[in-house]
């Protein structure tokens, strides 16, 4: 196991030693500063025992840290070349369970007994994936916290305030499960190779009254927020005329200090369960 994080120099020396070059297509950047790395420890708030699901390990940065605070681990990591690294450095401990996959396929690296919700989750998110796969998150079972390492567009675009040109269907999935308790900046050059964009640490906590949307509350959501400028009551009229619960939910509005005039970018998430089918 490593004595600590790897700087940029060393980093790139292993990744030689790998005959490996960074993929960019996987959103490959590794994180070279070690303040970072504690941040994220202290703030996943890692105890001896903790169940914890990290994805996209990499070199095993994090990981190690994640392992000498008394963490277990479920990893998954996609590029198979990093998948045999991590398991010949650091599945000593036996607390290190790695899948090699997509996390799009495998969004809490099937790790056991999750519907307790007593589990945490660690990730360097590729800002491709970082959408769909939040959504995945959204749709259960729900971590007791996450601590996600992103871009900061995507990160801002995730916890974005109703009223706002950023909220949307998935923001109010993440704004019914999730509380954004903290977005910390991160330099560029506390990668290798470093990013041509700005990154941060953003937390997330379960809410306590956590919810989700249903299939058809989401599926209405998606294709209202398509036409996020129309008032939802023409929108309606064109895209679910025969609907009785998207209709009944429309008639609704009213109780919640809405109208038929508001448009999808201004109604708060917990309105949005109105449209699922057993409301």
């Amino acid at each position: 196991m490593s004595e600590g994080p790897l700087n940029a120099a060393q980093t790139r020396d292993l990744l030689e030693s790998l005959d490996h070059s960074p993929r960019r297509w996987l959103g490959q950047n590794f994180l070279v500063d070690g303040n970072i790395v504690r941040k994220s420890v202290e703030l996943a708030s890692i105890k001896p025992g903790d169940r914890v699901v990290e994805i996209g390990p990499g070199l095993g940065t994090l990981t190690s840290t994640l392992l000498a605070s008394g963490a277990e681990i479920w990893a998954i990591e996609r590029d198979g070349t990093l998948a045999s690294h991590l398991r010949a450095t650091l599945s000593q401990s036996g607390k290190l369970h790695l899948k090699e996959g997509d996390a799009m396929e495998h969004p809490l690296a099937d790790i056991p007994s999750a519907n307790d919700g007593s589990f945490k989750i660690v990730a360097n998110l590729p800002y491709a994936i970082s959408s769909p796969w939040m959504e995945a998150i959204c749709l259960g079972p729900h971590p007791s916290l996450l601590v996600l390492m992103l871009q900061r567009e995507a990160a801002e675009r995730l916890t974005a305030k109703v009223g706002t040109k950023h909220w949307s269907a998935l923001t109010a999935q993440v704004d019914l499960a999730f509380e954004r308790a903290g977005l910390h900046p991160v330099p560029a050059n506390c990668f290798y190779p470093a990013p041509k964009v700005d990154s941060c640490l953003l937390f997330l906590q379960r809410r306590a009254n956590a919810s989700r949307l249903g299939p058809h509350a989401r599926k209405v959501a998606r294709m209202l927020f398509t036409q996020r400028r129309k008032q939802v009551g023409s929108a309606i009229r064109n895209l679910f005329p025969d609907d009785p619960v998207v209709q009944r939910w429309l008639a609704g509005l009213p109780k919640h200090g809405l109208t038929a005039m508001a448009r999808p970018e201004t109604i708060p998430s917990k309105v949005w369960l109105g449209l699922d089918v057993t409301s």
